[in-house]
């Protein structure tokens, strides 16, 4: 086992480089907040089983028309249903049994009556119309909308993101991550000589007598909303194959070149993830890159690409070790979030570090995958300098809010963490498996998380994972010497009850030693002269050091 040690005087040299997060904190909640974000009734009455949107694209006007076809099953006898499009949008006509349902609007909420309650048990569908000029994004994917652009030969180049925002800026759909349809298909029209890719398989590509040709994907797995996606191109198209699943990429003409020498990553990230966390769980509906007018998004089996075809990010490396530029940043951190955000997935937006947390761990694990424990570590230690530790990584259940931006590198250096807690990296990567085997194609909130850790591992865990989630700042690791120049030790944490074990060494023997250290003063049996002599393992725990002079 590879460890790599910091002696006790070492700092961080901070430097300033942001990480793709999602939105601002949020001090007050507004109405559309609580629509958008709670379980009522008129949600939890029903489940959505599967989408048919099938919608025309005109990039001139920039505007869409079209409908969205929503089967469901009825969980709880209900006279109204809740669904989401954003309030520019303008609703058509909403269609049951042949006939139109009156509906109520509030914020981004779309409220439907139906003349006679929905019975327990039935499966119904309804075909909501809709049309009108979606919201453009000024900054994808940090915010979200359509990104209206063109290739270097004038033709249209057309994408959207909308984590965060909702997928109800562009379609209606009941826009809460507790529930994915099981199945959906994407039908969007667009103007001849331009390609539409979706997500999952293309059935087929129908010429229109309008100057159109609807292209018809369809997704055969449980999908997030916020990962239904379209991109609209003059696209060149190659494909590839790792083991049993389809590798498919969709990129400008004038980049195919690049695109073929940079895509050649996928095949090495791909046998590392399969290793690390099991088969791609999307097999059906393969696996895509497409090229996109913003940086990246995780859009299940149609991942987003506008990396430049470049190694890093945007050419930068975010940990400042030089180990970030031997990789093509978005290629591996979108395409990881099929196993987890797209596969696992959060039940809750509170809980997005769930996705990011996870996927920025598994940043480290290609690394490790393709240059050793050392070189991982040493990236995960050097993306310490953009951690802020400002407010807590879970945000607020049922307001539709997202925690903190450390979600990613404090989550990910949360995990490398209890790796070294656990202290057994063959029981590490069968816990990392397991987890997304236990838990993909569902939505799952922290306690699952904490659930699956303490089980598998036989361990209480969860004061480790309430410190470094539920408040802003790490445990602090408390030294001192008495009267008779011992050592002790102790955690200083906000939680109560703390207890982690902690790996350490007198600096000139070199003995490796390690102590489960509690909330309470531990006399800690090491031959020292002075505390400077003392080297503790802070690459493999995230936490800071202090002194304490009595």
């Amino acid at each position: 086992m590879t460890r790599i040690y910091s002696l006790l005087f070492i700092f961080c040299v901070c430097f300033s480089m942001q990480s793709q997060l999602l939105s601002g904190e949020k001090n007050q909640f507004s109405r559309a907040d609580t629509l958008r974000g709670s379980l009522r009734p008129e949600r939890t009455s029903f489940d959505v089983l599967s989408y048919n949107l099938d919608i025309k694209l005109n990039p001139e006007e920039r505007f869409i028309s079209g409908f969205n076809k929503i089967e469901f099953q009825v969980l709880k006898k209900t006279p109204r249903i809740q669904l989401d499009l954003f309030q520019n949008m303008k609703i058509d006509s909403i269609v049951f049994n042949s006939e139109n349902l009156t509906y109520e609007r509030d914020e981004n909420a779309v409220f439907i009556d139906f003349k006679n309650p929905l019975k327990k048990g039935t499966t119904a569908s309804l075909t909501f119309f809709y049309s009108g000029y979606p919201v453009v994004a000024k900054n994808a994917p940090w915010d979200g909308g359509f990104v209206f652009s063109e290739d270097k030969s004038g033709k249209p180049f057309i994408a959207v993101a909308v984590q965060g925002t909702g997928a109800s800026l562009w379609y209606p759909n009941k826009d809460h991550q507790s529930d994915e349809p099981d199945s959906a298909d994407i039908k969007v029209s667009v103007p001849n000589g331009l390609m539409n890719v979706s997500n999952g398989r293309l059935i087929e590509d129908i010429p229109l007598k309008n100057g159109y040709t609807k292209w018809h994907w369809r997704v055969e797995h449980p999908i997030n909303n916020y990962n239904i996606t379209l991109n609209v191109a003059d696209y060149a198209h190659f494909e590839d194959k790792y083991e049993e699943l389809t590798l498919d990429y969709y990129v400008l003409k004038e980049n195919f070149e690049k695109a073929k020498k940079q895509f050649q990553q996928v095949k090495p990230m791909m046998e590392c993830f399969y290793a690390k966390f099991g088969e791609y769980p999307f097999q059906e509906d393969g696996f895509k890159l497409v090229e996109t007018p913003y940086l990246g998004m995780e859009h299940q089996s149609a991942v987003a690409y506008g990396n430049g075809y470049q190694n890093g990010y945007l050419g930068n490396d975010m940990s400042n070790t030089g180990v970030g530029l031997k990789w093509d940043f978005i290629i591996i951190h979108e395409s990881a979030h099929e196993w987890f955000g797209n596969s696992v997935s959060a039940a809750d937006i509170a809980d997005m570090w769930i996705h990011e947390s996870f996927t920025a761990y598994a940043e480290s694990v290609y690394v490790e995958c393709q240059y050793g424990k050392k070189e991982a570590i040493t990236y995960l230690y050097g993306l310490r300098n953009i951690i802020a530790n400002d407010r807590p990584v879970i945000g607020e259940y049922g307001m539709n809010h997202e925690g903190s931006g450390d979600m990613y590198y404090k989550g990910a250096n949360m995990l490398n963490t209890l790796r070294s807690t656990i202290n057994d990296d063959q029981k590490w990567w069968s816990l990392l498996k397991g987890f997304h085997e236990t838990f993909k194609y569902k939505t799952i909130s922290a306690g699952d998380v904490i659930e699956f850790y303490n089980k598998s591992t036989e361990l209480n865990l969860e004061p480790i994972f309430h410190q470094y989630l539920n408040y802003a700042d790490i445990p602090e690791l408390q030294l001192k010497f008495d009267e008779s120049n011992r050592l002790f030790m102790r955690w200083e944490t906000d939680v109560e009850n703390f207890v982690m074990p902690i790996e350490f060494q007198n600096s000139s023997k070199k003995n490796i030693r390690r102590e489960n250290i509690t909330n309470q003063w531990k006399l800690i049996n090491i031959e020292l002269i002075n505390i400077e002599e003392l080297a503790i393992n802070k690459f493999g725990y995230y936490i800071n050091i202090k002194k304490i002079n009595e």
